[in-house]
């Protein structure tokens, strides 16, 4: 062999392995992609984009730039794209500009962002919710525009980190509330867009601010207003000096100011009187919630068709095994609103259209679907039935939960058609909706929407942590959303779960929260307590021991299973240890044994006051006595001000408290 060729076949080697050290892209950012172009409903538009592996850099994926192995940008501008943006954005560590605007993507914008992103733009989309609170994490931020969207609820206090941030455009959505006193941190900010909110409150947290350029148009209060304020007390377009107001134009701005005051106040005591009538009954609280009042006036209950003077049939509450009121479901034009931390707001002329209804389906139907509830379609058993994978001609996969026929004897089949009267009516953000069911030839079976991301048990015990992590914020995130929607359960429809456990806490896209299982508490009423399993109350030793307070130990076992990252109970650990509330319970106060019980997936990246203070919380869920555990309410609010308390620790990537 000549050395000609052997130099010839050495370079053509060396040049194919640096071609795929350059253009094999990082693991982490592939998958990230591949979540994302699932959620944009796997759009042809996105050229050699993949839902699973690929090679976005080597590859040329449409809207990506990279360096070396490391996605950097993201530019899907103006693509007619739909549905949302995926769950494992945060894990784009070096992507610097992400911009999806002009797009028709719906949804919350995603709880986990880019953290290292300097440009982000999601404007001109249908994005609903308010602006999440993983922003205040983005510490290289200079622009952020999500203007021309569907935002709604107060501004989160959140900016005091954002020192880069040199544009903010939140304008043209639906914001509320005052401006938040960590605006005034913003100290490179120059540019501010506020216009066609509801912003009211005092402004006084602008006045400080070397603005070039702010557009406004909201109603305000009194208190000190940043320069370039018109007599009519909203701000115009305009290109402030740095030199400061003339004594004029200082006296201009206090007048402006008054005579603003004077109408808001004016229009608010009209407001007031007739206000009682609105279908929504908002009461701000300590936890800044929301009450919901889904009876109102006469006139709106007439809208959502409810009778009120009739009420409920008896037999639509006895099926739920309730002793009170049950949550009522809105109409269609009602019942999607858009929610501010998974709450209704008060703003009934934005309706988002329900994506289902309640279908009555065929056994045939639900046979084919299920390959004949095959085996391999099976995704799970309990002391209900079994639940089934199924797809439908159309495409659209669903779930099966095929009731056994021991709790249908005696010709008891009516009971089900009260069950699914009463399963209709229950309606939250964080719950799994019925969707359909079925009642033939002694199958009693109950259809529901499929997730994709499985449930927290899953993520938790048995999913690979790179492919699928949880991180502190996310699990904060789904001890609040679990907790609301055990708390409307409990306050609303005065029911019992009886099987708060996590292979009953879904996820969805964004992993948000879904409770399942709930309305099914008659089934349960009759058995014993499932010891066993761990995440049962101890006095459950029959199902007459049961009680609201029961569903609270329950609630504790997850939040325990969400900061330790063990199952409720583990035959494989030391005998001390197996069961997890026993282990976990004298050492919640331990600073020092707190930190050795938190999960090792979290690789120590949470706010060491964070783990304290919902280790507190767990605590009190899950206390021995029923007695000694606090309401929903109360744990729905604790982890509220988890969320919004600002933490003095910089351990780890967050430095706030969740």
């Amino acid at each position: 062999m000549s050395p000609n060729f052997i130099g010839l076949s050495l370079w053509f080697f060396f040049c194919g392995v640096l071609t795929l050290v350059h253009s094999k892209t990082d693991s982490k950012d592939v998958t990230a992609l591949n979540v994302m172009f699932t959620s944009l409903n796997s759009p042809k538009k996105l050229k050699d984009w993949e839902s699973d592996g690929g090679d976005p850099c080597g590859d040329g994926w449409k809207g990506i730039e990279c360096s070396k192995s490391s996605v950097t940008e993201i530019n899907l501008s103006g693509l007619g794209l739909t549905g949302s943006l995926g769950y494992q954005l945060s894990n784009l560590a070096s992507v610097t500009y992400f911009d999806v605007s002009n797009n028709k993507l719906s949804g919350d914008i995603p709880y986990q962002l880019p953290p290292n992103v300097k440009h982000l733009d999601l404007s001109n989309n249908g994005f609903t919710g308010t602006v999440p609170y993983s922003v205040s994490l983005m510490k290289s931020l200079k622009d952020l525009d999500l203007s021309h969207n569907q935002l709604n609820g107060q501004i989160t206090d959140m900016f005091s980190s954002l020192s880069n941030l040199d544009l903010l455009d939140l304008s043209f959505n639906k914001l509320s509330g005052s401006l938040p006193q960590s605006f005034e941190s913003l100290s490179s900010l120059s540019t501010l867009y506020l216009q066609n909110n509801q912003l009211n409150g005092q402004i006084n947290v602008l006045g400080k601010l070397k603005l070039d350029e702010l557009i406004e148009g909201n109603s305000w209060s009194s208190g000190q207003p940043p320069p370039g304020m018109t007599s009519s007390g909203n701000i115009k377009s305009t290109h402030m000096s740095k030199g400061g107001l003339s004594g004029a134009m200082i006296a201009a701005i206090i007048m402006g100011v008054l005579v603003v005051v004077a109408t808001f106040l004016a229009i608010l005591s009209r407001k007031r009187s007739s206000f009682s009538s609105s279908l929504y009954d908002e009461q701000d609280n300590q936890s800044g919630r929301k009450s919901f009042n889904y009876f109102g006036s006469n006139r709106y209950s007439t809208e959502l068709g409810i009778d009120k003077d009739k009420g409920f049939k008896d037999h639509d509450i006895k099926a739920l095994q309730s002793s009170g009121p049950i949550g009522l479901k809105p109409s269609l034009s009602y019942r999607m609103k858009s929610f501010r931390n998974n709450e209704p707001v008060n703003n009934a002329a934005s309706p988002r259209k329900v994506s289902f209804e309640i279908t009555p389906y065929a056994l045939s139907e639900l046979q084919t679907a299920t390959s004949n509830f095959a085996m391999s379609r099976l995704l799970g058993e309990g002391s209900i039935g079994r639940v089934y994978k199924a797809k439908r001609p159309d495409g659209k996969v669903i779930v099966v939960k095929k009731i056994s026929s021991a709790f249908f004897q005696d010709g008891q089949d009516e009971k089900f058609s009260d069950i699914i009267s009463s399963l209709s009516k229950i309606y939250h953000p964080n719950i799994v909706e019925l969707a359909g069911h079925c009642s033939e030839q002694k199958h009693n079976m109950l259809v529901y929407e499929y997730f994709r991301n499985g449930s927290i048990h899953e993520y938790l015990h048995l999913s690979d942590e790179f492919s699928r992590p949880l991180t502190w914020n996310t699990r904060v995130k789904i001890a609040l959303g679990t907790a609301r929607a055990v708390e409307y359960l409990h306050e609303t429809c005065s029911l019992f779960h009886r099987s708060i456990k996590s292979s009953n806490i879904l996820l969805d896209m964004e992993l948000n929260p879904r409770l399942t299982e709930c309305g099914l508490a008659i089934f349960y009423q009759d058995a014993t307590g499932n010891l066993g399993g761990g995440w049962c109350a101890p006095e459950c030793t029959n199902g007459a021991a049961y009680t609201f307070k029961s569903d609270v130990y329950s609630f504790g076992v997850v939040m325990l299973e969400l900061l330790t990252g063990r199952m409720p109970y583990d035959s494989t650990k030391p005998k001390a240890e197996q069961y997890l509330v026993q282990w976990a319970l004298s050492q919640l106060h331990d600073i020092d044994a707190l930190e050795s019980m938190v999960d090792p997936a979290l690789r120590g990246l949470y706010p060491p006051k964070s783990i304290s203070r919902f280790a507190d919380i767990v605590a009190l869920c899950v206390q021995t006595e029923p007695e000694f555990r606090p309401p929903m309410s109360e744990v729905v609010q604790s982890l509220h001000r988890l969320v919004r308390r600002p933490s003095m620790s910089n351990r780890g990537v967050d430095d706030f408290d969740y």
